[in-house]
């Protein structure tokens, strides 16, 4: 890949922040500052957790790639500044990554849109009556989860009316509301995209084969155990459908850059599409880098790339 690294100028590489998932996007920066400086990048790292907005603007970026995870970094915060100090980033601009980030909101879109996602109740208060009757409508299993995080923080599987309120206080550490959604059997697969508009394209379909089928946050990020499978094993058509079906999710929140939808396929090969990550993990076990992989990009290539398309939410760029 072909890059004027001197026509990028000054970057940024954000990283860290205060989220719940400041300690994956410390290795996902860190991933990502190696990866230019070694392309001869001038890039710098900057984390907002410990750095003021007062030092950003003095840094003088003219670019940065976001590599934060959650809440402070994905959800439009961090872009919303960008914005103000018209520095070009990476990925969707301020609105999409709100709603984005937003899993309820991100799933009423989807349904308006016709985009198959699983059925869900919101649990407000907890008390036994309202989670009954999310077990009554959603069935068991279920999942619970808070719905403005990531990295699997704060999920839970319930197989039981008994384990519904235990399951409540644990993704009500992490929100104000929790989102009780639809369980769905089958096979856990992750679909990257990149580009914009009718330039975005699909990279070849993940699967995912955690131990006991619970990707959690240590099977995510730290296990040697869990399976990656790219391309996916999916018939040729049905894969086919269901990155056409990722890029249409992902267009329809007016997601930019590069993201990640998270797909259930079905017992009956049918795809349930659960969220889209508009800052993704970049790390020596992420997802996006692997699927780059299959069609012959590497790590840096795809960071470049990324990094190019820097932007602002009016089409601004460095």
């Amino acid at each position: 890949m072909s890059v004027d690294v001197k026509a990028l100028g000054k970057v940024g590489v954000l990283y860290g922040g205060r989220s719940s998932e400041r300690e994956v996007s410390i290795m996902s920066g860190t991933g990502v500052l190696k990866a230019l400086q070694s392309r001869g990048v001038d890039a710098h790292a900057f984390d907002p957790g410990t750095q003021s907005l007062a030092e950003l603007e003095a840094a003088k970026f003219d670019r940065v790639f976001i590599a934060l995870h959650g809440r402070g970094g994905e959800d439009g915060t961090i872009q919303g500044v960008l914005e103000t100090l018209r520095v070009p980033y990476t990925g969707s601009g301020v609105q999409a990554s709100a709603i984005a980030i937003d899993k309820l909101a991100a799933k009423r879109i989807w349904l308006q849109e016709g985009i198959p996602t699983p059925r869900y109740r919101v649990l407000a208060s907890g008390d036994r009556a309202e989670l009954n009757a999310a077990v009554d409508e959603l069935g068991l299993p279920l999942i619970t989860k808070p719905p403005h995080e990531g990295s699997t923080i704060g999920i839970a599987k319930v197989a039981g009316y008994s384990e519904m309120a235990s399951a409540y206080a644990l993704a009500a550490k992490y929100d104000s509301v929790v989102l009780a959604e639809q369980f769905i059997a089958g096979r856990e697969l992750t679909c990257a995209v990149l580009g914009e508009g009718r330039n975005a394209e699909a990279l070849p379909l993940i699967e995912i084969r955690a131990p006991g089928a619970n990707y959690d946050y240590h099977n995510k990020y730290f296990s040697d155990e869990t399976q990656y499978l790219c391309p996916a094993p999916v018939d040729a058509g049905l894969a086919a459908q269901i990155r056409e079906l990722c890029v249409r999710a992902y267009g329809v929140l007016g997601a930019r850059g590069w993201g990640r939808v998270d797909v259930m396929l079905s017992n009956r090969d049918e795809p349930f599409l659960l969220e889209l990550n508009t800052s993704p993990g970049m790390t020596g076990h992420s997802l996006v880098p692997m699927a780059a992989r299959a069609v012959g990009m590497s790590y840096e290539d795809l960071v470049l790339r990324i990094l190019q398309d820097a932007a602002l939410d009016d089409g601004g760029r460095a």
